[in-house]
């Protein structure tokens, strides 16, 4: 533990649930690096727990997101009058009203604030004309924010960096700090088993995600007389009317199954073991951390170039990149589908990949240091 504190503005409901997602494992290791960690997060459906791991504290409103800029402002206002603080990260996305109240603290406090800026929705290819206003909406935060914030956070090293810098942020102010961590005690190689599907999707059923891609590669490859192909989905979202539509009008019900959620890592760890493939369809992302997961335990990916994904995955060597739509989906994955030796010398390929940058550990130190390291930096332009 340090004397060092720090306010997290986040969008997690999550943890004050009881849930075990992403967020959790985060702060399980992020916790020892702060003397103190406060999070204020969104309205939850129900509330479990207040402090986790002895030393985070979770703030939640009870009221609606029209209030909720006032509500970060005030509680971090408070906050900051009971304890110094060393930071202050704000997770920003359209209506960036995490953004507007973190800055409201920033400027009543002088704690510096750090917009965090994991996915610009619509980049590099918008899903639905929701992400087009959502991507031009972050523009309009980012040169907004250019002013206000101590710093940017990117969790990417070449997609992020290159349109911030294109929308006028100063390059100096954008720092790479990945959150794409693993826990490789339980993200490994398992035994050798028999695969309980051959296509597996890992994320929330949105548009972003594409799924319509997913399921028209389905019904090519279908058509190309892989017809007894089963395709798992572990998530939830307003896309699965769309899986459950094509599932009764290709009669594949018995081949299709849903799973909203696994209870913890380990867990979804056996997930992906048990698949000969995991597919990522997305347009837009920040990660996506399922593809490192999924390679992590040996299960090769088929993904579009989103994100990390290019820094991750060569084609046809450890994995394979398709262009996001179902046709070319059905291409890449066909000769691994045919030939037993194809998919073999990829899963050989992943299991021999060095993803030791990822260890948890050693990826939440850097993002702590890189985080203090922002805030002393604004302090020493900013002394008084």
């Amino acid at each position: 533990m340090t004397d060092d504190n720090i306010i997290m503005v986040s969008a997690d409901r999550s943890v004050v649930a009881g849930e075990r997602g992403p967020f959790h494992y985060m702060l399980e290791s992020f916790h020892r690096h702060w003397g103190r960690v406060d999070v204020i997060g969104t309205r939850p459906e129900h509330i479990e727990q207040l402090k986790v791991f002895g030393n985070v504290h979770l703030h939640h409103p009870t009221t609606g997101k029209l209030r909720q800029a006032a509500f970060i402002a005030a509680t971090g206002r408070r906050l900051a009058a009971e304890r110094p603080y060393t930071v202050i990260t704000s997770h920003d996305y359209n209506p960036f009203y995490n953004g507007f109240g973190s800055s409201r603290i920033s400027r009543a406090t002088g704690i510096p604030y750090v917009a965090e800026i994991h996915h610009v929705p619509g980049y590099p290819r918008p899903a639905s004309l929701r992400e087009r206003i959502d991507r031009r909406a972050t523009r309009l935060y980012a040169r907004w924010a250019r002013k206000r914030a101590a710093g940017f956070r990117v969790v990417n090293g070449v997609e992020l960096p290159q349109l911030l810098s294109s929308w006028g942020v100063p390059r100096e102010t954008i720092h790479v700090l990945p959150s794409l961590y693993l826990d490789r005690e339980t993200f490994r190689p398992g035994s050798p088993c028999e695969p309980e599907c051959d296509l597996l999707f890992v994320g929330r059923l949105v548009p972003n995600k594409g799924i319509p891609a997913i399921l028209a590669g389905l019904a090519e490859l279908e058509r190309r007389g892989f017809g007894g192909l089963r395709l798992r989905l572990v998530g939830r979202g307003p896309d699965l009317a769309a899986v459950n539509a094509f599932a009764a009008r290709h009669g594949a019900k018995d081949r299709i199954e849903h799973i909203e959620w696994v209870p913890d890592a380990a867990a979804l760890a056996d997930v992906y073991r048990k698949a000969r493939f995991l597919v990522c369809a997305s347009t837009s992302e920040g990660g996506p951390r399922v593809v490192a997961e999924a390679m992590a335990c040996g299960t090769p990916v088929v993904s579009t170039e989103v994100g990390i994904v290019t820094e991750l995955i060569q084609h046809q060597a450890n994995g394979l990149l398709f262009d996001g739509s179902g046709q070319h989906l059905a291409d890449v994955l066909q000769p691994a589908l045919s030939d037993p030796t194809v998919e073999q010398a990829l899963r050989a390929r992943v299991s021999d990949d060095d993803l030791s940058r990822f260890d948890c550990d050693t990826v939440i130190a850097q993002l702590a240091d890189g985080l203090k390291q922002i805030a002393a930096a604004a302090r020493e332009r900013s002394p008084g």
